[in-house]
């Protein structure tokens, strides 16, 4: 919303694209709340066969033929996550040790990604090469393109800001199948050794399903980001 005086008869500009951040912010906060509700909700469903995380980590992994990876734990909240570059899975408070299917359904998720790294899965080697770009993007972006309008809109700095963004939102798009591709991988042990039996695999669906769409709602969010960036910049240029 931006003031404008025109002698005594002032008036109001309002920023539309500003609704783009809006639907953004309400897409991540949907699907924040709705992996945790589903989280929640599965973590007070024990497994039948009372297996914790770890373990059925450790399971799945030795039944993919990989023992070369360590399952550690890792304080937190789910901030579970698998490092290539030591091949360690680490596995949070409420995963390493539960019996839930939540707990079961996260640690059957980080398998897929270990899986994906021995098997040479290319989305995820692409997004691996991308993270150091993204990273720079991330950090270097915006400053760019601010610093570009508060030169007199330069339209050099703004373009390199934008393309630099840009590779963010690869990296975000590429996310997408490499996080829904590990949760199918998991998904189809689980169900195919039997560590889950009946209902408890429409649990580990929702549980991962739930998981899956804050990364598209992340990817949204930032395409939406960039849209408003091109249309702001674009329309500057045909001003002048």
């Amino acid at each position: 919303m931006l003031y404008i005086g025109y002698g005594y008869y002032p008036r109001f500009y309002f920023d539309w694209t500003y609704i783009l951040v809006l639907i953004g912010v309400v897409l991540s906060l949907w699907a924040s709340a709705g992996v945790k509700s589903a989280f929640n909700r599965y973590s007070t469903v024990l497994t039948l066969k009372g297996i914790t995380g770890a373990q059925a980590a450790e399971a799945i992994l030795h039944q993919s033929g990989i023992y070369d990876v360590r399952v550690i734990h890792v304080k937190g909240n789910l901030n579970d996550h698998y490092d290539p570059r030591n091949k360690t899975l680490a596995l949070s408070d409420p995963v390493y040790g539960a019996t839930s299917v939540a707990a079961v359904s996260v640690a059957a998720h980080e398998c897929g990604h270990a899986i994906q790294h021995s098997e040479n899965y290319v989305p995820l080697k692409i997004r691996g090469s991308l993270v150091p770009v993204a990273n720079f993007g991330s950090a270097i972006s915006w400053p760019l393109i601010l610093f570009g309008i508060l030169m007199g809109y330069n339209q050099t700095m703004i373009t390199i800001g934008i393309i630099l963004f840009s590779a963010v939102v690869l990296f975000h798009l590429i996310t997408l199948p490499v996080e829904f591709n590990a949760s199918a991988r998991g998904l189809r042990i689980l169900s195919g050794n039997g560590m889950l039996m009946g209902d408890e695999n429409e649990g580990a669906k929702k549980v991962l399903r739930a998981a899956a769409l804050t990364y598209v709602a992340s990817a949204a969010g930032m395409i939406l980001q960039l849209l408003r960036l091109l249309i702001l910049t674009g329309g500057r240029r045909r001003r002048d």
